[in-house]
């Protein structure tokens, strides 16, 4: 129980932030271009609670990725729906990208600060912690999402940008995508050979040095 209690101190907050982040910039980027689903359902805020679903925040601590209720977008109401969509779905792990970079920015200079400080790594450490989880639960989030298959913000991209008659027929994947993800995930190799190996780069190239940091932590909270 002790263990359970220390894992939830480090992961809530930052499992929240990307997840509920995630999901408001979509619906700020379809109100922007023109469709406003998200502002008049109250999706566009901050507050976690809006945007949790139970499932999703568990399989966080489960698995290591979750999800929130999707965001809802009527794609009929943006300006230009084939293009504008291209953004609405790319917002999400843009966004993910992005506070994967800040954390790993600010674990980097804790670090650097606390080699430098004596006696002060009782209150770095927390920090350091979080900022590390971020770093790896964004990423996760990011590249999983740019899976090209319907309903996953990647596969959304893809249709807009394929060409009209492709774009179609791919779009009608999306009732079946979730089936076609979970099976790509738990009874192939995709995790393994495509998600981790994208995984790992993005976090050497955002941590640096001090990527062992993250990969360890990781390795504590997943155990």
């Amino acid at each position: 129980m002790e263990q359970f209690f220390f894992k939830l101190s480090i992961m809530l907050v930052p499992a929240l932030m990307a997840i509920t982040c995630h999901e408001v910039s979509h619906g700020f980027v379809a109100y922007r271009f023109g469709d406003g689903t998200a502002k008049s359902q109250g999706r566009l805020t901050l507050n976690p609670f809006n945007h949790l679903d139970i499932i999703g925040t568990l399989m966080i601590f489960i698995i290591g990725i979750g999800w929130a209720k999707p965001v809802p977008v009527n794609f009929n109401n943006l300006r230009n729906p084939k293009r504008d969509m291209i953004w609405v779905a790319a917002a999400g792990p843009i966004t993910n990208f992005c506070i994967a970079f800040v954390s790993a920015m600010l674990m980097r200079l804790i670090i650097s600060l606390g080699g430098q400080t004596a006696g002060m790594a009782y209150f770095f450490e927390p920090m350091i912690l979080m900022l590390a989880f971020s770093v790896y639960v964004n990423l996760l989030l990011a590249i999983f999402n740019l899976i090209p298959v319907p309903p996953l913000d990647g596969g959304r991209v893809a249709v807009g940008l394929l060409p009209y008659k492709q774009a179609i027929f791919w779009s009608r994947i999306e009732p079946y995508g979730m089936i076609l993800i979970i099976v790509l995930v738990f009874f192939t190799n995709m995790f393994s050979y495509i998600i981790s190996p994208a995984l790992g780069l993005g976090i050497r190239l955002l941590a640096g040095p001090h990527s062992g940091v993250v990969f360890g932590v990781t390795s504590l909270l997943m155990k």
